[in-house]
């Protein structure tokens, strides 16, 4: 078995409950940890044998893109895709993180994560 990370990916999105969050948007971070087994792909050195981060890089682009209330809904459906589209992939944990929140206060992010597991 092996890790893969893809981290700090920013992308700019309309999530939120308020209305203001959906209209102006704001910044995220996402950070993504799969796990899979990458012995085939160190031995034969082709793509087609691994987990291809451009993809994980791809469906959370678009995920994010789609709006949500709740971020937690986000990483839902990120998790769902990344399962879904890539049948190497056993575990995968996503963190979905809102930069300077409208919380009143001064806080930095507000992080969600969530790890699922491939369905056997």
């Amino acid at each position: 078995m092996g890790i893969i990370k893809v981290e700090n990916i920013r992308v700019f999105a309309h999530h939120g409950c308020l209305q203001e969050e959906t209209k102006i948007g704001s910044e995220y971070r996402v950070d993504l940890q799969v796990k899979a087994n990458l012995q085939n792909s160190a031995k034969t050195d082709k793509l087609t044998d691994t987990v291809d981060y451009v993809l994980l890089n791809r469906i959370i682009k678009e995920e994010m893109a789609i709006a949500s209330q709740l971020l937690e809904t986000v990483a839902k459906r990120i998790l769902a895709r990344i399962f879904n589209e890539d049948l190497l992939v056993k575990k995968a944990t996503v963190w979905v993180s809102k930069l300077n929140p409208p919380i009143g206060g001064d806080v930095e992010k507000v992080t969600i994560k969530m790890t699922d597991k491939r369905k056997k």
